[in-house]
């Protein structure tokens, strides 16, 4: 299947898109409007430089780095765009109006040609694996140079590259360079064709996340107004369904050990928060929902995390995070925010979202792979019963980060050398 046939099944196929998007608008309000955007029909002011973030964990990643940019060249205007209401929100929270924001159209021919003529950047900066043959073709023949950064190309994504080369083998040769975060991966897009010499390993991105001190110290004041201290305290975060149930039977263990025990369960998508609070009462635990302003008190063992962009303050108030998406076959979500901020991991088994990252935290005792409720909960009272051993998992995983740093200023490098 080369680029024209692709095209035409996205056309085809255009039914079940706007069925996908009708279902999410649904269940999230947030999904309701700007759907002009998704199709291309909207007014773009041109721009020297496009970043393009999907959406809340490559946006968070690449703040940094499109930080340095806009700080590096102010003349220059920048676009960055997203694909998720959760990344929207992040940009603009991040950058107001120092950057133009809008969601990326949805790869149909006539939409993304559209958007790249008004836009017309002379740079093309793509986090991860957002590959979209479209967006790469009239990018890159409009003129612009077309870089892949943060890249990563899991064995699962190099098999399918490899079903489809007439689709994947131009799209990948047009690019101008590939920031790759491991050597695996390097050998990977060399492998599919691309010239070892437009390759790099960079490193990931995620590792130079900034958190400031400011939300340290509110998440930690936020844990000393529950009065609870020492009662230990974890973190669920972005669990999703599938998750929920296993994760409330490992804090019913944690109780009978530790009746003044706190979960704070933090559900991935929003369209879950109101799910996660039926599963917690099916589990007659006491509640506290943060999105009512609901106080924990001596007796909340529970705090559902239902408001959106206080996860860091979240991890911030925890001994211990378990990491979702990882106990169902998801891949795992980003377990790197709670390791820099010092907390013991867990993850399940699915975890190829972020296989080496993952073995990194492994290496060092900063994550601890767990496979039911039952390890988890086995896992979680080890971490409480042993307070000397609990410290150095936390030391080790905020270590770990810390020793990884790096790639923003290697992409950086990148980016200057071709503005």
């Amino acid at each position: 299947m080369n680029r024209f046939w692709y095209s035409v099944l996205l056309y085809l196929s255009s039914p079940l898109l706007i069925s996908y998007l009708a279902v999410r608008a649904i269940k999230s309000r947030d999904y309701r409007s700007r759907w002009s955007e998704r199709f291309g029909w909207y007014k773009v002011q041109p721009s020297d430089v496009l970043f393009h973030t999907a959406s809340m964990g490559e946006t968070q990643a690449a703040i940094p780095l499109i930080q340095s940019i806009i700080d590096s060249y102010p003349e220059h205007r920048v676009t960055v765009t997203t694909t998720s209401p959760t990344g929207s929100a992040l940009v603009k929270k991040a950058f107001g109006d120092k950057v133009q924001h809008c969601y990326l159209p949805m790869d149909f021919a006539c939409a993304t040609k559209r958007f790249v003529k008004q836009l017309a950047p002379k740079l093309v900066v793509i986090l991860e694996t957002e590959l979209w043959p479209n967006l790469v073709h009239y990018t890159q023949k409009q003129g612009a140079k077309v870089l892949l950064a943060n890249a990563r190309l899991s064995a699962s994504s190099f098999s399918k590259y490899q079903k489809y080369p007439s689709l994947t083998g131009p799209m990948l040769k047009a690019l101008d360079y590939i920031g790759v975060q491991t050597a695996d991966e390097q050998q990977r897009f060399i492998q599919l064709g691309i010239d070892a010499s437009k390759t790099e390993v960079t490193g990931s991105l995620k590792f130079d996340l900034q958190i400031s001190d400011a939300i340290i110290e509110e998440g930690h004041r936020l844990r000393s107004q529950w009065q609870r201290d020492p009662a230990p305290i974890w973190v669920a975060a972005s669990i999703h369904p599938g998750e929920f149930d296993a994760v409330l039977e490992a804090h019913q263990q944690v109780l009978k050990q530790h009746p003044n025990a706190v979960l704070i369960m933090v559900p991935r998508h929003p369209e879950q928060f109101d799910v996660a609070a039926k599963s917690i009462a099916t589990f007659k635990m006491t509640l506290a929902r943060r999105s009512q302003q609901q106080q924990v008190n001596s007796d909340t063992q529970v705090l559902l995390g239902d408001t959106m962009g206080e996860m860091l303050k979240f991890l911030a108030c925890g001994d211990q995070a378990f990491i979702g998406g990882s106990f169902i076959e998801h891949g795992g979500q980003n377990p790197l925010e709670a390791a820099a901020m010092g907390l013991a991991v867990l993850m399940g088994e699915s975890r190829y979202n972020f296989t080496d990252i993952c073995q990194m935290l492994v290496q060092v005792n900063g994550l601890t792979t767990v496979n039911s409720s039952r390890t988890l909960a086995e896992s979680l009272l080890e971490n409480i019963n042993d307070e000397e051993e609990l410290k150095k998992r936390q030391q080790a995983a905020k270590q770990c980060v810390a020793a990884n740093r790096g790639a923003v200023l290697k992409h950086q490098a990148i980016i200057q050398a071709r503005l």
